[in-house]
């Protein structure tokens, strides 16, 4: 297909809504028998940031459970990004599999996939899954990935997650037309009145206005990501200066458009 998805794929594949635990009910009830495994990352960033209800990631570890069904969490995003560990400790959730790629290679090209010792003796040579690739274990990425790892074992993740938990507070209270949804140092804003939670509520909020806000703030030297569909990130580099001359951008911006 033009999106890169073969087209077997997607026919074998459901979609359900995040936060919606009816319909992942009602689907397994249904089909348990045919469905291999439930892949999701456990806080959505490729359609904003959107947070899971406080029951759902408990409840799919449930339900795959009971029908004998894989939970798959994609942790390339939430991996090392609230502390030194995976999302999944912060929810108190344990997947079956977890996927990382980007921050474990340092910037470089990489993937990983992991979970207990009955599935991974599934791979080769062990098991009768092969899996390989032009870049598996390529030792520049490997290096790149454990020095990375090494220097975030280290740092200062409270004050990350404060910088960023002052700057949406911040704006939230500059306006009452948007909401910002965050978690740690990850955060979107939504030109809605009401909170994000499902990809329904994310795509009626306000894209023309996003767009204007993204070109307005750029035309100041802030740089966010270039649609409400994606998550902005406050990183170790940022300090508590950035934070303010944002939030003095935000402010002029809101104000005007």
């Amino acid at each position: 297909t033009s999106a890169g998805v073969l087209a077997d794929t997607a026919k074998n594949t459901i979609v359900l809504e995040f936060n919606d635990k009816e319909a992942v009910r009602s689907v397994l009830n249904a089909q348990h028998k045919q469905i291999a495994a439930i892949i999701l990352e456990p806080v959505c960033g490729n359609m904003g940031v959107v947070l899971p209800n406080d029951d759902f990631l408990v409840f799919l570890r449930k339900i795959t459970e009971k029908h004998n069904i894989l939970l798959i969490f994609d942790e390339v995003i939430t991996g090392f990004r609230f502390f030194f560990f995976f999302a999944q400790k912060l929810f108190k959730v344990r997947p079956d599999i977890t996927c990382l790629g980007k921050i474990i290679g340092g910037g470089l090209p990489i993937g990983a996939y992991g979970g207990n010792s009955s599935i991974m003796e599934q791979v080769s040579p062990l098991g009768k899954m092969y899996q390989a690739g032009t870049l598996s274990g390529n030792p520049v990425a490997v290096t790149a990935g454990i020095e990375t790892l090494r220097i975030l074992k280290n740092a200062d993740y409270k004050k990350l997650n404060s910088l960023c938990d002052h700057l949406c507070k911040e704006i939230s209270a500059i306006s009452k037309d948007i909401c910002v949804n965050h978690i740690g140092p990850m955060f979107t804003i939504f030109f809605t009145k009401h909170c994000v939670n499902d990809y329904k509520q994310a795509m009626t909020a306000d894209i023309k206005r996003y767009a204007g806000f993204f070109h307005a703030l750029l035309n100041q030297g802030v740089y966010f990501a270039p649609s409400q569909f994606e998550a902005n990130f406050v990183s170790f580099a940022h300090t508590k200066k950035d934070i303010e001359y944002t939030l003095r951008v935000i402010r002029k911006v809101l104000k005007r458009i």
